[in-house]
């Protein structure tokens, strides 16, 4: 059974006082004779107080809070990503709230209507596509957003990320031109950036008269999805000489895959991720990759919303924090 939370009325009942003036102390200890003050923090810390900011918040023009949403938790971009939006925030002294909407614009929407509610001074997203409801309360709100992770789709008010389209056509054009002919695209989590990759991927493949195929799963990407999807193509389509995957856990499982079935790699089979995962970078061979900088766009993503926050005016509308090919030892 959940364990009751001490109230102010808990902390009033043990010094005296009436809860008001309790409420009172808390937010403004000067209101108070120094002796009431040092029971009433006494108490306070006696029961472990947990102050309710919502109320606090919705009377006040700035909650110096800024929501964060993010589509995934167990995915290490966003949490790259969040590392960098909080070395911005934290000295600052502004306060994440972060909530996690599974890819799914209608829970985008519901947490959306959440933070909000909380009076945040201003928002990060991390998706490009929005529903009506979304977009409406954005609006209404009347406070800043910034967009992350895509620089094609036009923006709310600012998009900082990289082309998806573009890092993909380069990565499978770097395949082609170390002669591979039967790439396949491993598409996981059918987001827009999962398709914005099949767009670039197929893009490489049809300038150089080559035949595209993705193989797609709408689950969250991981290792066993990786591995899974290998054992299909090898079964399914053995002539297979590259797979180009939209993560790069979804390479390093089916690399270990390659492992288990004696798939020699790359001699037999090319395997190339996208985003340049710790995991990736230090394995042995190296994972090729499109490395992408989740921290940087973290960094700039913060600073450029509490430039606006403070007064300041929105910045360049579309910033593109571009990206880089690595070969690794996979091609």
């Amino acid at each position: 059974m959940k364990k009751k939370r001490p109230t102010l009325q808990d902390i009033a009942d043990r010094v005296g006082a009436t809860k008001m003036t309790v409420s009172r102390c808390l937010r403004d200890p000067t209101t108070v004779s120094e002796g009431l003050r040092e029971r009433i923090f006494s108490a306070a810390e006696q029961v472990g107080y947990i102050p309710n900011r919502a109320p606090d918040l919705l009377s006040r023009a700035t909650s110096h809070s800024i929501g964060v949403l993010v589509p995934s938790l167990t995915n290490q971009v966003f949490a790259d990503v969040l590392v960098g939006i909080e070395e911005i925030t934290e000295p600052l002294g502004y306060h994440l709230m972060l909530s996690h909407y599974g890819y799914s614009q209608d829970l985008e929407e519901r947490s959306l209507a959440s933070l909000l509610s909380y009076n945040v001074d201003g928002v990060i997203l991390s998706d490009s596509h929005h529903t009506t409801r979304t977009c409406r309360m954005l609006e209404t709100a009347g406070i800043p957003i910034v967009e992350i992770m895509d620089s094609l789709t036009p923006p709310l008010h600012q998009a900082i990320g990289f082309d998806n389209v573009r890092a993909a056509y380069d990565m499978v054009s770097a395949m082609i031109h170390r002669g591979r002919r039967r790439i396949v695209y491993l598409a996981v989590r059918l987001d827009s950036r999962t398709r914005q990759r099949e767009q670039g991927y197929r893009q490489a493949m049809e300038e150089h008269g080559l035949t595209p195929l993705t193989k797609q799963r709408s689950q969250r990407s991981s290792y066993s999805v990786g591995a899974a999807l290998l054992n299909e193509i090898l079964e399914e389509h053995p002539e297979t000489d590259g797979i180009f995957c939209t993560n790069d856990d979804v390479a390093v499982g089916a690399y270990f895959a390659c492992l288990r079935r004696g798939v020699r790699v790359p001699e037999q089979l090319a395997i190339a991720g996208f985003h340049g995962h710790d995991v990736g970078q230090v394995m042995t061979p190296r994972l090729a990759s499109v490395v992408t900088p989740r921290q940087a766009i973290g960094k700039r993503a913060a600073t450029e919303l509490l430039q606006r926050i403070q007064g300041g005016e929105t910045g360049q509308r579309v910033i593109d924090m571009g990206y880089t090919i690595e070969p690794g030892m996979t091609l």
